[in-house]
């Protein structure tokens, strides 16, 4: 055989036998079992701008987010990959001139002086949690790492790594790293934070910037050193980087709005980021005053608060407690937002709002405030004094009970009912039919609730349904509740209340309410943009003597608006359609309130029998004794219309002559007004 075709016969040989080898190797590759590759990381609570608000833990306690390259700085990128694997875009998983290299310098040496792991062999081990000690997990490690190269792009095998680099303690990836040491994602790092989580997960327990400072300093310092050398910055860029101190301490993570987010996580358990409608910065500052309040309460009381946008009916923060991790007497774990409780007078805005829709009052109609009575049910004042005839306007501003509930006898409280519930409020009644007490806050509604009455309020009268995830699907139409005339008279009145000491005077539209019993204490208000709510209480539901709407929960309402960082939005003008007058201009059925059925009832100043009361039974021997109030003298006397006595002046007399059995006992003043009872003479 000639020498030619001896050098083409061992070629082929060659060539066959690497083909075979390829093959094999082929095989061996495409029969690899992976480690699943979709592993959990932490839910993730988000704010109107995408930026963090609160974030939790995996399954075995470990902070673990997920990451993308894109979302990570890519100065960052750069270091990584010049540190670790400055052939990452080239190989397949594997980088045979790093092995070369390794064991090259390992049989010169006597011992290891330098790895050949790519990066792609770091994510097999990290996927398998495998150690980096024996020559049969290297192999592993690289089989794998082939493996990953044929099914996953460049990209996402780098997302897998700045999902799972160790970090120190129980961190996991890049951004749990950034968040726990510099307080921030790694969208922007300077150039010693960057050097510093890239030398990190070589050594994580080691280097721990809180308990080895020194440590930490020398790796980062030697990665600068490296980006130094293959000219991925400068040498005075590097050198600045080395004066910049190590983290000193590891920060805690987000934790705003705890209750929201832990409300959306059992609704949503597989979900892994929600986006809320919420403000980071106000939601911080709003928790900041909460605790602050608090700080000057007594120990077992609670407090909430939620601002919404009443334009969109976007909620921007919500505080269901001022102590969400203590075991306390506060039971902060409660979310008072949600909690059903009795509203006080801050219902009295809409009763007062649907007597101006309807025409039955006006905010300068007068009305009178004096003892009433309708059946059993005798509503009395805060204080338990009349104060005559005034305004409306006055009788909601003093926050009178009387008033209101004439008006609400008028309205009918099954009609104050229909209309929460076209304001969206899911209203709770003690009982099955709701009475004239509804009025005064004879009803269970939660904080949102009342936020969202007061949207519409501020919202001309039409309903404005909250939000505070950016999936739930925005209202469809509007539902008007109260004209928008109607609605802005109320603005109007409220507007004009008295703002706690140092409060700015005419900028927001509020009431206060005081439940029974001094179980809690509201105030809700709003401006022209803006809707805030104020609860504050014991989470039991137990009285909390002295507690007033107005002393306790305004200032922190005012204290709230202070908080948000826009300009102030004014107060909407009157409507062209609003009436506004005095009282004397008003059409003659507006200036006094009376009810549709006035006519038929005694004038305030008739006469009235005190004694003996209607359906009284009593025993007579000579007679019976009477008493009559107000009317004009002398009075007349009758028993089932058979004149008893005339001409008395005396408001106590002595009925002679009464008969056994029923009778109707009536008395005439000198203007021919009566009154009449039926008792049994016994």
């Amino acid at each position: 055989m000639r020498r030619a075709d001896r050098l083409i016969l061992c070629t082929a040989l060659l060539l066959f036998i690497a083909a075979t080898l390829r093959d094999g190797l082929d095989r061996w590759i495409a029969a690899t079992t992976l480690p699943p590759l979709i592993s959990e990381t932490s839910v993730e609570m988000r704010d109107r701008e995408d930026r963090l608000l609160r974030v939790y833990t995996v399954a075995d306690g470990r902070w673990r987010l997920a990451a993308r390259p894109d979302r990570v700085d890519p100065d960052f990128l750069a270091m990584l990959i010049a540190y670790e694997d400055r052939r990452f875009y080239d190989h397949a998983g594997v980088d045979p001139r790093a092995v070369l290299r390794a064991a090259g310098q390992a049989l010169a040496h006597g011992q290891v002086m330098s790895g050949a792991s790519t990066l792609t062999m770091q994510v097999a081990r990290l996927l398998e949690e495998s150690g980096t000690g024996s020559w049969r997990g290297k192999l592993r490690q690289m089989r794998v790492a082939l493996a990953l190269e044929r099914r996953l792009s460049k990209d996402q095998i780098l997302e897998l790594y700045l999902t799972h680099a160790p970090y120190g303690g129980n961190l996991e990836g890049i951004r749990a790293a950034s968040l726990a040491w510099f307080g921030k994602e790694p969208t922007r790092l300077t150039p010693a934070q960057s050097a510093l989580l890239v030398a990190l997960p070589q050594s994580p327990a080691s280097r721990r910037p809180d308990r080895n400072p020194v440590l930490a300093r020398a790796a980062r310092d030697r990665v600068l050193a490296r980006m130094v050398k293959h000219r991925i910055l400068s040498a005075d860029t590097a050198r600045a980087a080395r004066t910049e101190p190590v983290p000193a301490t590891r920060r805690a993570f987000p934790a705003l709005a705890p209750h929201l987010g832990d409300r959306l996580r059992a609704d949503a358990p597989l979900a892994q980021d929600h986006r809320l409608t919420l403000d980071r910065p106000l939601q911080h500052d709003v928790e900041k005053l909460a605790a602050a309040t608090l700080r000057d309460l007594p120990e077992d009381l609670s407090l909430a608060i939620v601002i919404a946008d009443h334009r969109s009916g976007d909620i921007l923060a919500s505080v269901g407690s001022a102590s969400y991790a203590q075991s306390d007497a506060r039971q902060g774990y409660v979310d008072m937002t949600r909690a059903l409780r009795s509203p006080g007078s801050t219902l009295k805005p809409l009763v007062y709002g649907m007597a101006f829709d309807r025409g039955l009052a006006h905010p300068r109609t007068l009305i009178d405030d004096r003892p009433v009575a309708f059946g059993q049910y005798a509503p009395q004042n805060f204080d338990g004094a009349f104060r005559g005839e005034l305004p409306v306007t006055e009788a909601l501003r003093q926050s009178l009970n009387i008033p209101v509930v004439l008006l609400m006898d008028e309205i009918g409280p099954a009609h104050l009912m229909d209309a929460l519930k076209r304001a969206g409020i899911r209203a709770r009644l003690p009982g099955d039919q709701p009475g004239l007490a509804v009025a005064l806050g004879g009803v269970g509604v939660t904080l949102t609730d009342l936020v969202q009455l007061y949207a519409m309020l501020a919202n001309g009268g039409r309903s404005v349904p909250l939000r505070w995830h950016s999936g739930m699907p925005a209202a469809i139409g509007e539902v008007t509740v109260i004209n928008r005339a109607a609605a802005w008279q109320v603005t109007d009145i409220l507007a004009g209340l008295p703002p706690p000491p140092g409060a700015p005077k005419g900028r927001l539209a509020y009431k206060t309410g005081t439940s029974y019993g001094h179980r809690d204490a509201w105030a809700v208000g709003y401006d022209g943009a803006h809707v805030i709510g104020v609860w504050i209480g014991r989470p039991d539901g137990t009285p909390v003597p002295g507690a007033f709407g107005g002393d306790l929960a305004a200032p922190v309402l005012f204290e709230a608006f202070q908080r948000i960082r826009t300009a102030p939005v004014p107060l909407p003008p009157p409507p062209p359609e609003t009436l506004i007058v005095s009282t004397a201009q008003l059409p003659q059925p507006l200036r006094r309130f009376t009810g549709r059925e006035a006519v038929f009832q005694a004038a305030p100043d008739a006469p009235k029998l005190v004694f003996p009361p209607d359906g009284a039974r009593l025993l007579a021997q000579d007679g019976i004794p009477a008493k009559v109030r107000d009317g004009q003298p002398p009075f007349t006397w009758l028993a089932n219309g058979a004149p008893l006595l005339t001409g008395a002046r005396s408001r106590e007399v002595f009925l002679p002559g009464m008969l056994a059995g029923f009778s109707n006992l009536t008395v005439i003043d000198a203007a021919g007004r009566s009154a009449r009872v039926t008792i049994r003479i016994d």
